[in-house]
């Protein structure tokens, strides 16, 4: 055992969504001794340089369309009304700092000890954490938790990948650049290429196959990939992927200049590139192999449904894990997790938390795409490898929200607003849905609601609607 250890009852290490949720639910309600290390900005990913500032730049392009479509309300409105993103950024970057000291005060306030430093296991219960300048200090638990959820993957093997960014890069970029590349499918590079668009920004996207967002239901991946285009966005279809990238110039901005060289030797000349084409965890310096700790072929850690690890006293969540990838899904779960360990026989617990788990099933999400997309439970295709096909029936509908009544026909054509309820059964209990339109977000917060309860068909067509909206189409269907 390492010389002048600390003790403690929880260590979590990863200040992000995940960790703190345990910690705080460890320590303030519980009063478990918690012991708490990061080793970047605390909050984690969300906060710093995902959910949080992503959210932001969606409502700041959010309004540039806004403007634009005010004009057919009677607004005079100049079609180039002028922004500064630098002062945006500014903005932007004050406010995620405030949330960083709020995560902290809020920490210090639940009495959990916060250690800036780089976690590494020496044993199941001893954990190693040096400090800037190389200074290490040595703490033990009975519990420990890794939550250090996880970083872009960037395409090492293609020569010049260094000149593009990442995710991470994107909340960097001080000015706007006049032509961006972005090459993935996932959620990340089209929420984030869509708010480019949206600001006046050329956007390529290169993809794999014809549509985005391959993991979604068809409708959603046909509707919000035609959508794309005809905002637009240039969309490289089929792509065999670069060959290189080459730097032509350095700079910020339109100044920066790159030269893409796919496989199939066509060029594309940019002035940012932004790879997104995966995410890993972060578990590098963790020392997990040494200990045993179980791992899968993608590198995520191997928890059970209580979050435990191949390694007794160690647990694992969050994107560290694989699972559900959501900042509200680590919190659960990490809430969860300390109910379980410290709550059991705690008086502001009882016994009914020596099962406490998070359910993964029906966990809705949402993709900030322009329209909005939310989704929650199976697809169709997963419907009916699940179920059969004649078990399975489907609602569908599509049209134009009211909000584009005054558009020009050809402008509401680019305003899609499609639903498609999945049901499986004699009872049609919805086992999926999924909604791509104006205000889809806040509205499939309520709707998961109605999923997770195992809402049928009969219960959405006996709500009362509420008119006039969009989300009444969802109780009117037939």
């Amino acid at each position: 055992m390492a010389q002048n250890i600390q003790h403690y009852d929880f260590i979590v290490i990863g200040g992000g969504s995940g960790g703190s949720g345990a910690a705080r639910r460890a320590s303030s309600w519980y009063g478990a001794k918690t012991l708490l290390v990061e080793s970047g900005r605390s909050g984690g990913t969300c906060v710093n340089v995902g959910c949080v500032p992503k959210k932001m730049t969606w409502n700041f392009a959010s309004v540039a369309e806004a403007l634009k479509d005010s004009v057919y309300y009677g607004y005079d409105t100049s079609p180039n009304i002028p922004f500064n993103f630098t002062k945006f950024k500014q903005m932007r970057d004050a406010s995620i700092k405030g949330l960083n000291g709020a995560y902290e005060r809020n920490w210090s306030r639940e009495q959990i000890d916060l250690v800036h430093g780089t976690a590494t296991l020496i044993s199941p219960r001893e954990v190693e954490v040096e400090v800037k300048g190389g200074q290490k200090s040595y703490y033990s638990a009975p519990h420990i938790l890794i939550a250090t959820g996880g970083y872009p993957v960037m395409p090492k093997d293609t020569p010049g990948w260094e000149h593009g960014i990442s995710s991470d890069g994107f909340f960097d970029i001080e000015e706007l650049p006049k032509r961006m590349a972005f090459v993935g499918a996932g959620y990340i590079a089209v929420e984030l290429a869509g708010v480019m668009n949206a600001i006046g920004v050329e956007v390529h996207m290169f993809i794999r196959h014809s549509t985005f967002l391959r993991n979604f239901d068809p409708m959603i991946q046909e509707t919000l990939t035609r959508r794309y285009e005809e905002a637009g966005v240039i969309i490289h279809k089929n792509h065999k992927g670069l060959k290189e990238v080459v730097k032509k110039k350095d700079g910020k901005g339109s100044e920066k200049l790159l030269n893409l060289i796919g496989v199939d030797r066509e060029e594309l000349e940019v002035n940012e590139l932004l790879w997104a084409i995966g995410r890993t965890p972060e578990i590098e310096k963790l020392n997990v192999e040494k200990l045993g700790i179980k791992q899968n072929s993608k590198g995520h850690i191997v928890v059970d449904q209580y979050q435990n690890t191949s390694v007794h006293g160690i647990y694992a969540l969050g994107d560290v894990t694989g699972q559900a990838e959501l900042t509200p899904v680590a919190i659960a779960a990490g809430r969860n997790l300390s109910n379980r360990l410290f709550g059991t026989n705690h008086p502001a617990g009882g016994p009914h938390l020596a099962t406490a788990k998070l359910d993964y099933h029906n966990i809705p999400t949402v993709v900030f795409a322009h329209p909005e997309v939310g989704v929650v439970g199976l697809t169709e295709p997963q419907a009916v490898k699940q179920y059969g096909k004649e078990n399975v029936k489907t609602y569908h509908t599509k049209f134009t929200a009211m909000f584009y009544e005054f558009h020009p026909p050809e402008e509401k054509k680019k305003q899609p607003t499609e639903y498609k309820i999945v049901c499986q059964g004699p009872d049609e209990k919805v086992v999926g849905l999924h909604i791509l339109g104006l205000g889809s977000s806040e509205m499939m917060q309520g709707f998961g609601v109605a999923v997770k309860i195992g809402a049928t068909k009969r219960d959405f067509d006996s709500t009362v609607a509420i008119h006039p909206t969009s989300a009444e189409e969802l109780v009117t269907m037939k």
